[in-house]
């Protein structure tokens, strides 16, 4: 068989039968990845819908709401701080937010210890998400309305009145601790969120299609959000928060709120594959990189039974700041290389830099729903096989 750049031909085709498989099914609309493999696109492909109603097909430059991996640009954002000795993983949240210094447990006490920044790099913090009405610290969000705040600052604000969860460090909780990395950004830099990417990751990096909102020009490319219906095929839904993408939003979210292409978001991640550099232009040492990149939970952690979605912590499959990592993939049951970090995002697309490898993968998706398929996972096991069979 030919290999296509170090991963076998007839692999990469079983990834495109994979995805063709789900569209044919009805599960999804359409998809579109890419892979690169030692710095150089090897594959790509785009099949399926765009928009089901007009039967207009996914194009190379579809824009896709990308939510939860922003995550990772908000993570690359604050390493860029980090590199300028700005704060440090030890610091007190409330060194840089100090309507922090007050926050209290559930019962009133005072939290022992105090979140620091580590904590909030990794979902350990003590912070929920505000959207479950029937859990004590998302009902006191919503109470807050932290939501519906007019900004990032008076988000922060309302949340340092809002009762912690639990003991910093004592659990992993999927949170709004990457928003609350925006507001201290702001904090930091005098500087707002979008533009602080736009200037220091996006123009740097060439991600012409990436922002917190779609231009009226570009607005014709952005895919349509479905859901799967009971009667097996995708039905069309609204953004969450029904947010219009035409807009920039008064709460630009860092841990849920970009758009983005295919295209783009590869030119993000062979960033970090390399290092912290692309093309000349370096964003982020190395050693802010690696430690992005490394796990930073205790065993105790990892054997606790946490998770989001289809990210499910456990012994191999860690978490470092604002995205997962398998540092011992056999012991997690993955065919990934170890050091992979990766994320994924509410309506389904997916991510990972696999640096023993040299490979990083893109998938875009628009389903909207908890019963998305394990895209990720059955792509990863794929894409192991096919170098496994290079020849």
């Amino acid at each position: 068989m030919k290999a296509t750049g170090g991963l076998s031909a007839e692999g990469l085709a079983s990834v495109d039968a994979a995805l063709a498989e789900l569209i044919t099914a009805g599960e999804l609309a359409g998809a579109v990845i890419l892979v690169a493999l030692h710095g150089k696109v090897v594959h790509r492909s785009e099949q399926g819908l765009k928009d089901i109603e007009t039967g207009e097909p996914l194009a190379r430059d579809t824009i896709f709401r990308i939510y939860s991996m922003t995550k990772p640009v908000m993570g690359a954002a604050m390493m860029i701080l980090h590199d300028r000795g700005l704060w440090s993983p030890d610091d007190l949240v409330a060194k840089h937010l100090p309507e922090f210094a007050g926050v209290k447990l559930a019962d009133g006490s005072a939290p022992s210890p105090a979140p620091t920044m580590r904590h909030l790099m990794t979902h350990t913090a003590g912070l929920a998400y505000g959207f479950d009405p029937n859990d004590p610290t998302d009902a006191a969000y919503i109470a807050a309305e932290v939501w519906r705040s007019d900004g990032l600052a008076e988000m922060a604000r309302r949340l340092a009145g809002c009762p912690l969860a639990y003991q910093p460090g004592s659990r992993w909780r999927y949170s709004i601790a990457m928003d609350v990395q925006g507001a201290m950004l702001e904090r930091l830099t005098g500087r707002t969120l979008p533009d602080f990417m736009r200037e220091e990751i996006f123009a740097p990096l060439g991600m012409v299609d990436t922002d917190f909102f779609v231009p009226a020009a570009k607005l014709p490319r952005l895919a349509k959000l479905y859901r799967h219906s009971k009667r097996g095929h995708p039905v069309e839904v609204e953004p969450l928060f029904g947010r219009d993408a035409s807009r920039i939003p008064r709460v630009p979210s860092g841990g849920g709120g970009l758009y983005s292409t295919a295209d783009d978001y590869a030119r993000f991640a062979q960033m970090l594959l390399n290092k912290g550099e692309l093309d000349g232009v370096r964003i982020l040492s190395e050693e802010a990189v690696s430690l992005m990149t490394t796990n930073h939970l205790s065993d105790d952690l990892l054997a606790g039974g946490y998770g989001v979605g289809q990210q499910q912590i456990r012994p191999g499959f860690g978490y470092g700041f604002d995205g997962a990592v398998f540092y011992d993939p056999a012991a997690a049951g993955s065919k990934v290389g170890r050091g992979t970090y990766l994320w994924d995002g509410a309506a389904g697309t997916w991510f990972w830099i696999d640096p023993a490898n040299d490979l990083l993968f893109v998938g875009l998706i628009q389903r909207m729903d908890e019963r998305c398929p394990p895209v990720q996972r059955i792509t990863q096991t794929l894409i192991g096989e096919a170098l496994g069979s290079q020849s």
